[in-house]
């Protein structure tokens, strides 16, 4: 029970990207934001549980346009490729997009349309005083039995004044970095391959348990 709990709320956190988007603005309206948002996801995944087991496809669709614009996939899958990236030609970076976004929702959907009752909490928006144009949101999942799994999104803000998320944090693991760990095993053990690599990347999420990072933390 309880790694189903821990999956859940990972699963929750990876899908739930889109809460960090907001226009420039004090910690206090960035905080209210990401509430108002986190709750219009909570209501949009209660609505479409539905969806998700007469038709997957669909239900990635709705899921993805409520991503679009919000999450910044091309920044955070540059990062996970890291310094590989520069071996690839850009119809490869926009493959690795696409296979990075799905390998998200193949991996983690189902747990999320299967979870007990859960409310989230958001405790704190932080700007970075050393640059304003960083910021990160503390926030709590908490679920109907009690537990309670701490999260914090890194948020970037681009020219124009959107803040975007660049990577999430799940009980002190962080996601970003478990999976850019993960991409550099996959390019040793094919030999800098970067081709199939992309190829067997929804694969290689599937064997990486981030639940386990999450319960060693």
């Amino acid at each position: 029970m309880i790694g189903f709990i821990q999956r859940f709320s990972l699963a929750l956190t990876l899908m739930a990207f889109f809460v960090a988007s907001v226009q420039a603005g004090p910690e206090e309206d960035l905080q209210r934001y990401v509430d108002g948002n986190t709750q219009r996801l909570v209501n949009q995944l209660n609505a479409e549980r539905g969806l998700y087991e007469r038709d997957p496809e669909a239900f990635y669709q709705s899921m993805d346009d409520a991503l679009e614009g919000f999450v910044d996939f091309r920044r955070i899958a540059a990062r996970v490729m890291g310094r590989y990236a520069r071996q690839t030609t850009p119809e490869q970076r926009d493959e690795f997009v696409v296979k990075f976004k799905r390998s998200l929702f193949d991996s983690y959907a189902q747990a999320l349309v299967s979870a007990e009752d859960f409310k989230i909490k958001v405790n704190d928006a932080t700007i970075n005083p050393q640059d304003d144009n960083r910021a990160s949101v503390a926030m709590e999942v908490i679920t109907a039995s009690g537990n309670r799994h701490s999260v914090t999104y890194s948020m970037y803000r681009k020219e124009g004044g959107d803040w975007m998320m660049e990577n999430v944090i799940v009980e002190g693991v962080n996601i970003g970095l478990s999976f850019r760990d993960r991409f550099t095993q996959e390019m040793e053990a094919n030999r800098g391959q970067v081709q199939v690599v992309i190829d067997g990347w929804s694969d290689a999420v599937k064997s990486l348990n981030l639940e386990d990072e999450v319960n060693k933390s």
